[in-house]
């Protein structure tokens, strides 16, 4: 590319997009700012009052032993041991909960709530990961692709009147909402009732989780109080993988949804202004 011509291509596409990426990052950070660190100052003001309360009720422990106490907690936390509870806690690497560690590596969430202490598990999870990623990559695309272009030579919307057309795009529309549903909606409903939360904690939990951000505050399967069953992080894992496979398909479903239906309104409104018009059928 000649210098004139990639200057041009710079300033006409890459610095705009550029500056639009800096100032979309600098608006987050403003926003998250103003959302949370009032909430921030008052959990640190509530911690250090509790430590105060806790010493005056305990006389013989003095600050530095608390401090190390609190030590011992982040680090068994850091671990993925939960403080909460006794020794007879699940284990965070049963096979459920492996299997489940290993769709939140290959899927790139890393919740950040549990991870391989030894060095053999760490140097393994390295080569698993450039192994699994790329794997998890070419599946999802492969499953979005390969669905898309069933779905558009299956049944050529082009060859059809503009009723057939018409039921058509209603029953993509259909498919995908009633897909998003069962996997988008339905499984956080199912993760509220089991571990307690609002339903809106656990629609955030989903997204958080499908969106492969994964900040850990909520995760699955972690509450010593409640019995789960042996193969309930397993099942999750599962949902996991599915949900990414759906997000694959509505990415390249819905911009053909879209276009089709932008075609038929532009078709439908050239329909109402020219009678002729009625029988022709809609190009892909």
């Amino acid at each position: 590319m000649p210098r004139a011509g990639l200057c041009s291509y710079w300033r006409g596409r890459v610095l705009p997009l550029l500056l639009a990426y800096v100032c979309y990052l600098l608006f987050g950070a403003t926003v998250f700012r103003l959302l949370e660190k009032q909430a921030e100052s008052q959990s640190r003001d509530q911690f250090q009052l509790e430590k105060l309360r806790f010493l005056e009720n305990y006389t013989c422990l003095d600050q530095q032993a608390l401090e190390q106490f609190v030590q011992v907690i982040l680090e068994a936390w850091v671990k993925g041991v939960n403080p909460k509870g006794n020794s007879t806690n699940p284990s965070n690497w049963d096979f459920g909960s492996s299997f489940f560690f290993a769709g939140t590596v290959v899927t790139t969430i890393g919740y950040g709530n549990l991870a391989p202490s030894t060095e053999a598990g760490q140097v393994f999870c390295v080569f698993y990961a450039l192994m699994g990623i790329p794997l998890n990559v070419v599946f999802l695309n492969h499953l979005g692709t390969g669905l898309r272009t069933h779905l558009t030579t299956l049944d050529r919307w082009e060859d059809h009147p503009r009723r057939s057309q018409l039921l058509q795009v209603l029953g993509l529309a259909l498919f995908l909402t009633l897909g998003t549903l069962v996997i988008l909606i339905f499984p956080p409903m199912f993760f509220s009732h089991v571990e307690g939360w609002s339903f809106g904690e656990g629609f955030y939990f989903a997204f958080i989780t499908l969106s492969t951000i994964g900040f850990g505050d909520y995760v699955v399967g972690t509450d010593p109080s409640k019995h789960y069953i042996a193969v309930y992080r397993s099942l999750a894992a599962v949902w996991i993988l599915l949900g990414l496979a759906w997000l694959a398909v509505v990415l390249s479903l819905g911009p053909l949804l879209l276009h089709r239906c932008s075609r038929l309104w532009l078709l439908i409104r050239a329909q109402d202004s020219d009678p002729r018009l009625q029988k022709t059928p809609m190009s892909a």
